[in-house]
C-alpha cells in the first residue's frame, strides 16, 4: 500500500511545501499540504530543521508509511549525489558542497530515500504527468516570472535545467526581456506610469496604446525565446508556466505565430506541479 505514496517538497529560496502524492492518480492528499517559512541565510542545521518541519508533518498527516522523498531544489546543485552548490546567491550559502541527503535524514530521524531534480524540470514534469502528456516524444518547459526558467522532458528520462536564462539575445540576454522586471519598466517608459507588477497593468491598461506596444513587444520576444529553445532542443510542444502566463490567452493575441508554429499547453497546477514533479521521480 505504501508503495503508491511518495512525500514530496518543493523547496524555494524562503519557503518549503510538502505534500503526500498518489503516484497512481497524481493526485495530492490536501490533508497532508504543509508550507514552512525558511531562512535561508541560516546555518546548515537550522535549515534542515526548518525543511525537516514540513516534510515531518507531511507524513503525519498520511495514514501510511512512506520511505520514499523527492524533492525539488533551485540549482546550481549536484542533484544525482545530492550536494548544494548555491553560494552566493543570498540563500543557502551555509550548505555550499554539504550532502543534503545526509543532513535531511538526521533531521527527521528517519530512513528514507531521496532523490532530487531541478524545480524548473520538476514543474515541467508534474504538469507532463498530472496533464497526461507523456505519450509526447519530448516536451519543453518555461516559466515566466520574475525569472526565466526552462526545462526539457524526454520520455522514459527525468526532466532537466535547460538553463537558457542567460543566453544572448539583441544587446543582453532573454531573461531580461521576458520577466516582470522588463514589462514593469517598460511599461514605465512607454505610459509614464509606475505599476508595481505585470498584474496591475493587465487589469488597469489593457486597451490602451501603450499597453498594445508593451504586449507587441513582449510576444515578439516570447517568440524568439520560442524559436530558439525548440531550435536546440528538436520540439515544438511546450508547456508554459509562471505567474505572466496567466496572461497567455492575451500574449499570443499579439503574435499568431505563437499558437501557429508551437504546440502550447499552459500550467494547469501551479505550485503542485513541482510537487508532483518531484514525487514522479519514483516512477522512472
Amino acid at each position: 500500500m505504501s508503495s503508491n505514496f511518495v512525500v514530496a517538497s518543493d523547496i524555494g529560496g524562503t519557503h518549503i511545501t510538502s505534500a503526500v502524492v498518489d503516484i497512481n492518480t497524481w493526485q495530492i492528499l490536501e490533508d497532508t499540504v504543509s508550507r514552512c517559512h525558511v531562512n535561508s541565510r541560516s546555518d546548515a542545521k537550522s535549515i534542515f530543521q526548518s525543511w525537516g518541519v514540513s516534510i515531518a508533518a507531511a507524513i503525519k498527516g498520511c495514514n501510511v508509511s512512506i520511505s520514499q522523498l523527492g524533492i525539488a531544489m533551485p540549482g546550481p546543485f549536484d542533484y544525482e549525489n545530492g550536494i548544494s552548490l548555491m553560494k552566493n546567491q543570498d540563500k543557502y550559502d551555509a550548505l555550499y558542497q554539504i550532502d543534503v541527503s545526509n543532513g535531511l535524514l538526521d533531521s527527521l530521524n528517519m530512513d528514507q530515500e531521496i532523490r532530487f531534480i531541478n524545480d524548473a524540470a520538476a514543474f515541467l514534469q508534474g504538469e507532463i504527468f498530472a496533464g497526461n502528456l507523456q505519450h509526447n516524444d519530448r516536451i519543453l518547459g518555461i516559466t515566466l516570472g520574475t525569472g526565466l526558467g526552462s526545462a526539457v522532458w524526454s520520455k522514459g528520462e527525468k526532466a532537466f535545467d535547460a538553463d537558457l536564462w542567460n543566453s544572448p539575445y539583441q544587446d543582453s540576454i532573454f531573461e531580461e526581456f521576458l520577466v516582470t522586471r522588463w514589462l514593469t519598466k517598460r511599461f514605465a517608459e512607454l505610459s509614464g506610469q509606475q505599476e508595481d507588477g505585470f498584474k496591475a497593468i493587465l487589469t488597469k491598461h489593457q486597451g490602451t496604446a501603450a499597453f498594445d506596444q508593451l504586449m507587441e513587444e513582449y510576444a515578439n520576444s516570447l517568440y524568439d525565446f520560442l524559436h530558439f529553445f525548440s531550435a536546440k532542443h528538436n520540439s515544438k510542444t511546450f508547456v508554459i508556466g509562471g505567474n505572466i502566463a496567466n496572461a497567455w490567452n492575451v500574449i499570443k493575441s499579439y503574435h499568431p505565430k505563437l499558437a501557429d508554429e508551437f504546440e502550447i499547453h499552459t500550467g494547469q497546477y501551479a505550485e503542485k506541479a513541482a510537487i508532483i514533479g518531484a514525487a514522479s521521480l519514483f516512477t522512472i
